[in-house]
């Protein structure tokens, strides 16, 4: 990006920032706006799809549209006569669905959406998918974390956020959105370290002067304050403390995070009831929510994506401790048939369409690679008071590999896997994989794979050779080799690399997980 572009883009962030903080939006403000996007869901894709596609002559997905015989006549007519959801299945039928790898090597960006801010998503795939964190965007997301706080009972609840500082951008976008309904968060845990991580100079500044704005328009958002991932005592301290002097509060965290917190207060003895982990960037599986709960806090999940924005956010009367309410008001899912790579398991991949004009990535039937049961059920709780009906269960990526709330995913490992480890230590590309377990304690660990043919005289090599060629690859890879670091994500395994039961070797083992719900 060119430097004025870059400063023009910060000023534009900067002039409305102070307004965006200082009008704060209520509960019944959340409620009518959720309530008037679900009204209104059909006119406002179609508008997106007049104008941010037939109207946009580089749009993505003309080709596609073109290749199925599709005019925007003939969108108009399936929405009427079949709804939404209907019209994207037969578009998906028809061909006009962009696959997970499509997306994430080309350019789905909103063509008319005012960019105010840019951070990089986790995920390692090529080189990064730019996402726009745009202030319309950050205030529609605020209306549905609002009305997800208050059905668990913690909406104007004390908040603290361990999330990492820039380039990737969730520190920023949680407060900012907390902010929004005038619950600022006060403490701004971060993860990262200059030793870890240093960021662009551009990153730095942005964070710095976000802070400050923040404060000229009378909400103090805090500064980040490091607090590395083998210092969870810190963040278990802050929220006992909260809680009995104040009654209750939240801790805004990735779900192994989360655990980590859980994990330092149960050796310390402390008990978490009335504490409140609002947690995303992972599976939850069993084994975690069942750590967490246990020591007395409670459990609120959330679904959220950097491409896609705000998904789900957990039930109040859920069926496990992944039942999330989809907010179907700023977006559509239906679900795509898809065989899990390097496996004979079939799949059903979520296909996400856009519906927010905010949003900063236009989305028509794109697939991710997550999967899980989409079902309409009746609940009674708040989240359904809102209109919000559809539930989501189950999710689980059938080929990422995650650890600490971060993923890893394509070319970066498998060209680790497949050259620098073997021209390194020897051997092959088939000699290497990498495998995702979860430990006693419900920790995500990565192992790496190696045949005992190899003759290793140091392990500690082999996960530093990994985590110093992740930090070579790209910003995002970076940040994931940082984080991974600290947790002692990465282990060495020695054992035969497996092989699928047709006889496919996958250097990133995700068919044994692909088996069953996490």
């Amino acid at each position: 990006m060119a430097l004025f572009d870059s400063l023009a883009m910060y000023a534009r962030f900067g002039l409305g920032l102070g307004g965006f903080l200082r009008h704060t939006i209520t509960l019944d403000d959340a409620r009518a706006m959720i309530r008037r996007r679900l009204e209104d869901r059909e006119p406002n894709f179609l508008r997106l799809v007049e104008k941010g596609i037939f109207g946009y002559r580089r749009s993505p997905y003309r080709p596609l549209l073109d290749a199925a015989g599709c005019e925007l006549g003939d969108i108009r007519q399936m929405v009427r006569s079949g709804g939404l959801e209907d019209t994207l299945r037969k578009l998906r039928r028809a061909g006009v669905v962009v696959t997970f790898e499509a997306f994430k090597a080309g350019d789905f960006r909103n063509p008319y959406l005012s960019a105010s801010y840019r951070a990089q998503s986790s995920g390692t795939t090529g080189a990064g998918t730019r996402v726009d964190i745009d202030l319309d965007n950050l205030a529609a997301q605020a209306s549905q974390m609002l009305v997800a706080q208050d059905a668990h009972g913690v909406a104007r609840a004390p908040m603290a956020v361990w999330r990492s500082m820039l380039p990737d951008g969730s520190g920023i976008a949680n407060i900012l959105r907390a902010a929004r309904f005038g619950n600022v968060p006060e403490k701004w845990f971060s993860p990262i370290t200059s030793r870890d991580l240093r960021p662009a100079l551009r990153f730095r500044l942005a964070t710095a002067g976000i802070v400050a704005l923040a404060r000229l328009a009378g909400r103090p958002i805090p500064s980040p304050e490091l607090v590395t991932m083998d210092q969870a005592e810190v963040v278990a301290r802050w929220a006992v403390a909260t809680r009995e002097a104040r009654g209750a509060c939240v801790v805004r965290a990735h779900v192994s995070m989360a655990l980590r917190v859980c994990l330092a207060a149960r050796e310390k003895g402390w008990n978490l009831t009335g504490v409140t982990f609002m947690s995303g960037g992972e599976p939850p599986t069993p084994a975690k929510v069942a750590a967490i709960t246990g020591t007395g806090a409670s459990w609120l999940p959330v679904y959220v994506s950097s491409d896609v924005g705000f998904i789900g956010a957990g039930c109040a009367r859920p069926v496990d401790g992944n039942d999330l309410h989809l907010f179907t008001d700023g977006l559509a899912v239906i679900e795509s048939p898809r065989q899990v790579p390097g496996s004979d398991a079939p799949v059903s991949a979520f296909c996400f369409t856009s519906l927010l004009p905010s949003s900063p990535m236009l989305l028509l039937n794109v697939e991710s690679d997550d999967c899980g049961v989409i079902e309409s059920r009746r609940c009674g709780c708040p989240l359904e008071a809102c209109g919000l009906t559809e539930h989501v269960r189950g999710v689980r990526s059938f080929r990422k590999l995650t650890g600490e709330g971060v993923t890893l995913v394509g070319t970066d490992m498998v060209r680790i896997l497949e050259e620098v480890l073997p021209r390194r230590f020897g051997g092959s590309p088939l000699d290497y994989q990498l495998l995702e377990e979860e430990d006693e304690r419900g920790y995500t660990r990565l192992f790496l794979v190696i045949t005992p043919a190899i003759q290793i005289d140091n392990e500690a090599a082999v996960v530093g050779t990994v985590l110093d060629a992740l930090r070579e690859s790209s910003v995002a890879a970076d940040l994931t080799a940082a984080l991974w670091g600290q947790a002692g994500t990465l282990r060495v395994r020695r054992a035969e690399p497996a092989w699928t039961a047709r006889g496919k070797f996958m250097a990133l083992d995700k068919a044994r997980q692909a088996r069953g719900p996490r």
